[in-house]
């Protein structure tokens, strides 16, 4: 199962880090991954494999905001058929 994580925030070290740190200690893959800074935000957005994880979407969902509240940047997560429903044309 794929997801889409997104990452956007003021610009400030570690922020790769501490998301990729995350993803490994839950055993989610990082299938792909595209980052940039925006006029001083940072903004990134991942695919992640969720298929060797013990924790359901939801809960990975939560700890994910509480990871950026703690970072001061907005970490969401959805579905992969969510993300593509959601930007179909």
């Amino acid at each position: 199962m794929n997801a889409i994580i997104t990452v956007v925030g003021t610009d400030q070290v570690g922020i790769i880090a501490r998301v990729s740190a995350f993803l490994a200690e839950r055993n989610i893959n990082i299938e792909d991954i595209s980052q940039t800074i925006l006029s001083g935000n940072f903004v990134m957005m991942m695919m992640v494999n969720l298929a060797r994880t013990t924790k359901n979407l939801e809960t990975i969902k939560g700890e994910l905001a509480e990871l950026g509240e703690i970072m001061q940047v907005s970490i969401s997560l959805m579905h992969e058929a969510v993300f593509k429903a959601m930007h179909r044309i």
